[in-house]
C-alpha cells in the first residue's frame, strides 16, 4: 500500500490519515449500499454533476441515472461487490483511490461467474467527499468477458 500527501491549498484541508480514512470508508459504505439493493445510497455519493463509467456502457452522470445503472447491473446477475483500495492520493478538495474490485455475477442458467479487476475513483470534497468520476475495468481476457456475457 503507498500513500502521498501532496501540497494542500488550504491550511485546514484536514490530515492525510484522516483523508485515506474516510475515502476508504465511503469506498465500503458504497459496496454495502450496493450489496444490500440501496443504490439510491449508493449514488448519493456521488457528485451531483459526477460520472460513472462502467465497462461496455454509456458514461452516465447525475444521481439518478447512476442508480439506474448500478440497479440494472444487480438485475443482470451483479452481485457481492468487494472493493479493496489500494492507494490514495490527495491535494486539497481532489483525492484520487486506486483499487481492486472483484464481483460475483449469476447467469440467467444458474450458474455463477467471478469478475477481477482494477477500479479507479475521483473523489471531491464539498463539505462531503463525493465521487467525481468512477471507472473500473476487468483483468479477464476479452474473450473471456464474451464467454461471460453470453
Amino acid at each position: 500500500m503507498s500513500s502521498r500527501l501532496y501540497a494542500a491549498p488550504f491550511s485546514n484541508s484536514g490530515s492525510f490519515a484522516d483523508v485515506e480514512t474516510t475515502i476508504r470508508n465511503l469506498t465500503q459504505d458504497f459496496c454495502m449500499a450496493f450489496n444490500t439493493g440501496n443504490y439510491d445510497q449508493a449514488a448519493a455519493l456521488f457528485a451531483p454533476d459526477g460520472v460513472f463509467m462502467a465497462p461496455n456502457q454509456f458514461p452516465v452522470s447525475g444521481n439518478k441515472l447512476v442508480e439506474r445503472t448500478l440497479q440494472s447491473f444487480a438485475e443482470n446477475g451483479y452481485q457481492d461487490m468487494r472493493y479493496e483500495t489500494v492507494r490514495v492520493e490527495c491535494s486539497g478538495d481532489i483525492a484520487v483511490e486506486i483499487g481492486r474490485y472483484r464481483f460475483t455475477m449469476h447467469r440467467a442458467d444458474g450458474s455463477k461467474i467471478t469478475d477481477e479487476g482494477k477500479f479507479l475513483a475521483t473523489w471531491r470534497r464539498m463539505g462531503a467527499w463525493r465521487i467525481l468520476a468512477s471507472s473500473w475495468s476487468s483483468n479477464l481476457p476479452a474473450l473471456t468477458q464474451q464467454q461471460n456475457a453470453a
